[in-house]
């Protein structure tokens, strides 16, 4: 019960600040009110618009999070987001997954599992991140790209489909 409130009040804060522009100050507005049914948030948290998140009751957000355009968020697994991590627009996080049962797909349970994007990191647009994942602190997860296991080298840029190691990232450096 709580969760099917809780898709019904991430409705209505969607609905509701919809039309808003996306400006720093109404970006954290809609974070603090997704915040209240999430099981842990930080603050400055900026979700845009059109986000759509149908997970609050499995996430725990940091501090100082940018949730990009088109952003969705589906499952019935935990999500855990750490301080200072940006999501471009148009991902696609999904924490659990279907099984199959009677020769069909509709007859399978669904399988939960976690995703962990650690401190520091970017996730560039149109990715997609499914169960049992973890991007490592301080990583780029490359546009396009679908994360489907734990990676544990930080500091790197994880790319293509699936996603695997592409680059360390000098720590000195401040461009790509």
């Amino acid at each position: 019960m709580k969760h099917k409130l809780l898709l019904l009040y991430a409705w209505f804060v969607r609905s509701l600040l919809f039309f808003l522009p996306d400006m720093p100050v109404t970006m954290r507005f809609r974070g603090w009110l997704y915040g209240l049914g999430m099981k842990q948030h930080g603050k400055d948290i900026q979700i845009t618009h059109d986000a759509n998140i149908k997970t609050l009751d499995h996430m725990s957000l940091g501090s100082h999070i940018f949730i990009g355009n088109g952003t969705i968020f589906l499952g019935s697994g935990e999500i855990v987001i750490e301080d200072e991590v940006l999501i471009g627009p148009h991902c696609i996080i999904v924490s659990s997954n279907h099984t199959i049962a009677q020769a069909s797909f509709f007859y399978g349970k669904g399988v939960s599992g976690t995703i962990k994007i650690c401190r520091g990191s970017w996730i560039a647009g149109n990715c997609t991140i499914t169960k049992d994942s973890l991007l490592p602190a301080r990583s780029i997860l490359a546009a396009g790209s679908v994360l489907t296991k734990t990676f544990n080298e930080e500091n790197c840029i994880y790319g293509g489909l699936p996603a695997k190691l592409i680059k360390s990232l000098n720590s000195q450096e401040n461009t790509i």
